[in-house]
């Protein structure tokens, strides 16, 4: 079989399970572990798949600039959204992430619950100055220009100095076995170090973030209280994906 048909299979096979295993493939075609790696490194390569251990997940479509994310999944973000903005305490000190999903929260909060805002994402400090009436903290930085985040050394020392009840945090990859992911080193970074100024963080997964897996890993399952997916969601990794979460968090 030349590699251009091996190829093929291998992206149907991954259009069809949503992942590819290295050892199944090379079983299934009759040839080596190593020539289906090749493929899997070439598909790579080309932006066609996300290689991981034993294999690949699909290219997690949350990982393209901020730009063109606002109109992917728009329904499952602003679904995951209202859900988050119902656990959010008055009075509370929560961190918004950067994203699209955060933004669809910064949109709905209420006004009146004495909530504070802080957040790394100058859209979401103007969202929710625009929407409510919390008071709005902005961690500075140096502003990435794929994420629209600020980030850097400045960023790291002000988060040093903050503290906060729950930080709801966006990721690009949420699959149970390759854990929270995303695209962007220093976003992994930051969203590290605002996690581990909180007494709780949680994720928001919209439909097209669950069984994706980006380059950099966020945090472990066991570091969050909740993983909040769209209720309409039927993509059936996302029990697995809830199994993940420690009892109790």
């Amino acid at each position: 079989m030349f590699a251009a048909q091996r190829k093929d299979h291998l992206l149907a096979v991954l259009a069809r399970e949503g992942r590819v295993v290295a050892k199944a493939a090379a079983d299934d075609l009759g040839v080596s572990e190593d020539a289906i790696r090749r493929d899997l490194r070439e598909l790579a390569e080309e932006g066609r798949l996300q290689r991981v251990y034993g294999g690949a997940l699909p290219i997690a479509a949350a990982d393209r600039p901020v730009r063109e994310r606002h109109d992917l999944a728009t329904e499952s973000k602003e679904r995951v959204a209202r859900q988050a903005v119902t656990t959010i305490r008055p009075g509370s000190t929560i961190v918004l992430d950067a994203g699209t999903t955060t933004l669809a929260m910064a949109r709905l909060l209420p006004s009146g619950t004495g909530v504070t805002v802080i957040t790394p994402s100058p859209a979401v400090a103007l969202a929710v100055a625009e929407h409510s009436d919390a008071r709005v903290i902005m961690i500075g930085g140096e502003l990435a220009r794929h994420s629209l985040v600020a980030g850097g050394g400045l960023a790291m020392e002000a988060i040093q100095h903050l503290a906060a009840d729950v930080f709801f945090v966006g990721v690009t990859g949420v699959d149970p076995r390759h854990g929270l992911t995303t695209g962007e080193l220093d976003d992994a970074v930051t969203k590290r170090a605002i996690a581990s100024r909180c007494a709780a963080t949680i994720v928001l997964a919209s439909d097209e973030k669950i069984g994706a897996a980006s380059r950099y890993p966020v945090l472990p399952f066991e570091a969050v209280a909740a993983v909040i997916t769209d209720p309409l969601d039927e993509n059936p990794l996302i029990p697995e994906v809830l199994a993940q979460i420690p009892a109790g968090a």
